[in-house]
Parts: C-alpha cells; structure tokens; sequence
C-alpha cells in the first residue's frame, strides 16, 4: 500500500513540462558545440576555407540529424502530457528516465560524428533513441492502466499515440540493422526516418494516423 507521501507526490503536470522543456533546450544548444570554427592558423585562401567547411560537413549532418531526434522526442512527450489529467510519482520517474536518456543525445552524437564508420558508434547512437522510446511507450501504458489520462481522451488516440511510439522505433531498428551491411546506408535511413515524421508522418505512419 502507497505511503500517503507517494500519493501525493509529484502530481504537478506544469512542472514536469517545465522541467523537460529546460532540458531539452540544454541538449539541443549543447548539440552545437560540437561544431568548431575552422582553426585560423590552417586558413590562407577562399579554397582552404571551403575545403575545411567542407571536411565539417559530417558533424554538421551529425547535428541536423540530433536535432531533428530530439524535436521528435519533444513533440511526442508533450503530446502525452497534454493528455493526461494529472501526474504521480511514478509516472514523473519514468519521465525523468526518459530526460535521462535524452541527455546522452549529445554524447552520442559527438561520438558518432568522430567515427562515422564505426557500427559500434552506429549502435550507440540507436540505444540512445531506443531507450527514451521504450520510456515513453512505458509512459503512455502506465498513465492509461493508473488513470492518469483525461476522461474525455478517446480510445482512438489512445491507441494512436502507442501505435505511433511502436511503429517509429521499429524503422528505427530497421535502421540499425542495417549497418551491419553498411554503416553510411544505416545512418541515411535513420536520418530519413526522421525527416518523415518531421514532414510527412503519414508515410511511414501506421493506417489510419
């Protein structure tokens, strides 16, 4: 049995949102830091500026690949929170297990973009997206089995918004897969993956989303 203590903590959905919102924005600047201005020393002519923007542009694919990661995660855990009535304390550990994953983007980013070629980089870089859509599909589950989502929700949506974390990490796991045949072909499709649902979900949507 809950002590009273747990039944009434963290119950505030306006702060678990102000919370991931704050880090969120941390790992999306601390994103960029990774992208070094070209030493001045290296540079004495229109042709080796181009040639050492040039050689950044892994970093910068790099980057825009992230970025787009976690805009995807922060639009899908803000739209369970709009769904749900109120919060308790376990559904606000699970969301901080999923900020805890999606403080590792940056790490795994940087280590990506240094070595590109490397599966294992590839790897890394997967778990780092698989693990904060295995909390937000535990998210959603446990709101739904302890009542935590409006009455008003409609079974319909319910069952889009796990259908929709279900099917993106499955072309996210195909992605991975795939580097196992090519590493480069495995980072494209992923990056792909990712453009879709940033412009066109419906393509690689489950029917009826």
């Amino acid at each position: 049995m809950p002590t009273l203590y747990n039944r009434i903590a963290n119950q505030s959905m306006e702060r678990l949102a102000a919370l991931s919102d704050g880090l969120f924005a941390i790992a999306m600047t601390l994103l960029v830091l990774d992208l070094h201005v070209p030493v001045a020393e290296a540079v004495h002519s229109e042709h080796d500026l181009g040639r050492a923007l040039l050689a950044l542009a892994p970093r910068f694919g790099m980057y825009g690949m992230s970025f787009l990661t976690l805009s995807i995660f922060w639009n899908g855990q803000q739209t369970q929170l709009n769904f749900l009535a109120r919060s308790n304390r376990d559904l606000t550990w699970i969301h901080l297990a999923f900020l805890c994953a999606i403080s590792m983007m940056p790490f795994s980013t940087q280590l990506l973009a240094e070595f590109p070629a490397y599966r294992t980089a590839l790897l890394v870089y997967w778990l780092n997206i698989l693990l904060p859509g295995i909390a937000l599909y535990a998210s959603w589950r446990y709101a739904s089995r302890a009542g935590l989502v409006k009455d008003d929700v409609p079974m319909e949506i319910r069952r889009a918004i796990r259908r929709r974390v279900v099917f993106a990490q499955g072309w996210y796991a195909l992605g991975a897969l795939l580097c196992f045949l090519s590493v480069r072909l495995s980072i494209g499709l992923i990056f792909l993956v990712q453009l879709n649902y940033v412009i066109a979900p419906r393509f690689l949507a489950p029917r009826g989303e």
